[in-house]
């Protein structure tokens, strides 16, 4: 793996991390060398497009997004690259997340932003592993070892359930 970052993981408040942190770890277990920062799509909006712009040329494949309430982190980012963009919607303020999810998803077309659920930020990491496993095979070979891991722990369980 290259050790300029591959992925870039940005979320719009420090608040976030702590709903964000399992994904950034995962994508470091898988060897994915991962950009993190804080910056937020209406307190800083120059800021964000500067670093989508600084991101592409250095090399930043992926980009995942973490925000709560009105969450537009995403959906600016994928304005400023035609980069794959993933959406994790944060639960926070009244509505528990699900004014984020709103706010993530529904992109116009031709801007699109792939959310998974709210504080999903592992399955955004497995996304991101996903789309960056054809430059990186030893991403792939882990993903596959990964799943395997996955369906051996649920035949055991039901092997268990089953006495």
């Amino acid at each position: 793996m290259p050790e300029k970052p591959v992925v870039a993981v940005i979320m719009g408040s420090q608040n976030d991390y702590e709903k964000v942190e399992p994904g950034i770890s995962l994508l470091r277990d898988f060897g994915v060398s991962t950009q993190v920062r804080i910056l937020s799509a209406h307190r800083t909006p120059d800021e964000v497009k500067r670093f989508v712009q600084q991101g592409e040329k250095q090399g930043i494949k992926v980009f995942i997004c973490a925000a709560g309430m009105a969450a537009h982190l995403a959906g600016v980012v994928a304005s400023h690259t035609t980069r794959p963009v993933i959406g994790i919607p944060i639960s926070s303020g009244a509505l528990n997340g699900i004014d984020s999810l709103y706010s993530t998803v529904m992109m116009p077309p031709g801007i699109p932003v792939a959310t998974v659920a709210i504080n999903g930020s592992q399955n955004a990491a497995y996304l991101a592993l996903e789309i960056i496993q054809d430059s990186f095979p030893e991403v792939a070979q882990k993903l596959k070892d990964q799943r395997k891991k996955m369906v051996k722990k649920v035949l055991e369980a039901d092997k268990a359930i089953q006495k």
